[in-house]
């Protein structure tokens, strides 16, 4: 793995936002590779505390004093310019690189870069390809967001030409990479705290698939109409791959007793295998196909993609069974926009239970705001949804917009729903409305999987 760009009196590597959780996959990369590194956040962390496990020197808090003894300062989308460290930098003359900038230098040092992009789905979609090209021994690198047994974490350090990542629309991060292979798995509205409109969003994706070299591929879902929009206005080779449409497509589709699909996969028309997925639901059945396209363009045997494909189990945070308790199910699962809350719900119903009692917690003001109207609508297959306060994670309070107001909406249409504005009122309604055989599903990017955590505590 090539560092060329890091200049040869660069030892020492300072991460501002360090424990997110494509910070802290970087540098632990680069502790690997024998930097010095440091770095520094509002809280402690399962992350940070591994990073400190492994030699970083950790931070809690954002100091001007934390950047001092630095050669290069690294950080994330999410951080203001008014942090003290960043402006220390700047003050120092410290070189400065954000973490789509810096990502993007080091996957340079590999010829496969396979960059998985779109509204939903870029974490299991990552995984699921991970397992496929472990179990295919191409010894890849791979940096995903979430949690993943198979590695022990959110990151691998290979060392070969193959590298895995997510990548990400948020501030157009994904254009500074230099991807080979990139998959597309859906365009929706999201983070309208930076885009104009859908036709931004939809602009800015077509310049991802630009990046590809005319050798490269990109990957579309045939089932998504505005991925479709981009085909034909690149270079490359596309490959397409949907449940109803595509190149790829999934054939003859049964569940199992927890919701598991089995299908033949098919292309053009023609069966390749059967697959059996042991994660629930229709949008994993197109994750799926999405890993599967892009391990064909990879030319992996088939043997490997069905290994691949049947060793996954999930991410942790996707739709992860956390326990049970009284006989109630507790999951916990990251959707955190109205198409994958519905998702999650549909997942959810072809999961054993008597009900569904859902507990969401809204992540960012400008997200619940600009998609208020869609967040009303999506929680119509659950029996009973509780809302936490909303999750603010970079943003300033905005109280033009709240849990309540999005609670009552919700009523409005028909769907029994309360907001509390603490997670101990919210454990005490749950002791109260849950019933053996109930499913608790707690969704939310933030940190609303404590809810289902305490409770299989407290009735432990």
């Amino acid at each position: 793995m090539s560092f060329n760009f890091i200049k040869d009196n660069h030892k020492s590597i300072h991460f501002i936002g360090i424990g997110g959780v494509s910070m802290s996959g970087i540098a632990e990369i680069l502790i690997n590779k024998g930097y010095t590194v440091s770095g520094s956040d509002r809280n402690s962390s399962k992350s940070t505390e591994k990073l400190s496990k492994l030699g970083a020197t950790i931070f809690i808090g954002h100091e001007a004093s934390n950047v001092i003894k630095s050669d290069l300062v690294v950080y994330t989308a999410a951080i203001a310019e008014d942090n003290p460290e960043l402006k220390k930098a700047k003050e120092l003359n410290i070189e400065l690189m954000d973490r789509a900038e810096f990502l993007g230098k080091i996957m340079n040092g590999h010829k496969y870069n396979i960059g998985v992009a779109g509204t939903h789905g870029k974490t299991t979609t990552t995984s699921m390809l991970s397992h496929i090209i472990l179990k295919a021994q191409l010894d890849p690198t791979i940096l995903v967001g979430g949690s993943l047994d198979i590695i022990d974490g959110n990151v691998r350090v290979g060392e070969s030409e193959y590298f895995i990542t997510e990548a990400c629309e948020y501030k157009a991060s994904f254009l500074k990479f230099p991807p080979y292979l990139g998959i597309i798995l859906n365009i929706e509205e999201d983070h309208l705290d930076y885009y104009k409109d859908i036709h931004h969003i939809e602009d800015t994706f077509l310049e991802f698939t630009k990046l590809i070299p005319n050798d490269g591929f990109v990957i579309l879902n045939a089932d998504d109409p505005r991925c479709l929009n981009l085909q034909n206005k690149y270079i490359c080779n596309t490959k397409t791959f949907g449940i109803k449409n595509g190149d790829l497509k999934a054939k003859n589709i049964v569940y199992s007793n927890n919701g598991c699909p089995s299908f033949d996969v098919t292309e053009n028309e023609k069966k390749l295998f059967h697959i059996s997925l042991n994660v629930p639901g229709n949008h994993n059945i197109s994750n799926s196909l999405a890993s599967i396209a892009a391990a064909l363009c990879l030319a992996i045997e088939h043997k490997y993609i069905v290994e691949g494909i049947e060793s996954f189990y999930g991410t942790h945070r996707r739709f992860e069974i956390k326990g049970s308790t009284q006989g109630v199910t507790v999951i916990d699962d990251y959707a955190h926009h109205p198409t994958e809350i519905k998702a999650t719900l549909e997942a959810s119903r072809n999961f054993p239970h008597n009900k569904i009692v859902c507990v969401f917690q809204p992540h960012t003001y400008s997200r619940t705001k600009s998609l208020f109207k869609e967040f009303s609508q999506c929680f119509t297959l659950a029996n009973k949804v509780i809302l936490a306060d909303i999750y603010a994670a970079r943003e300033p309070l905005d109280e033009s917009v709240s849990s309540l107001m999005l609670a009552e909406e919700i009523s409005q249409n028909g769907v029994d729903c309360v907001n509390f504005h603490s997670f101990e009122e919210i454990l005490q309604n749950l002791k109260k409305t849950l019933e053996e055989g109930d499913l608790l599903l707690t969704v939310g990017a933030g940190d609303v999987y404590l809810i289902g955590e305490m409770l299989l505590e407290q009735n432990s």
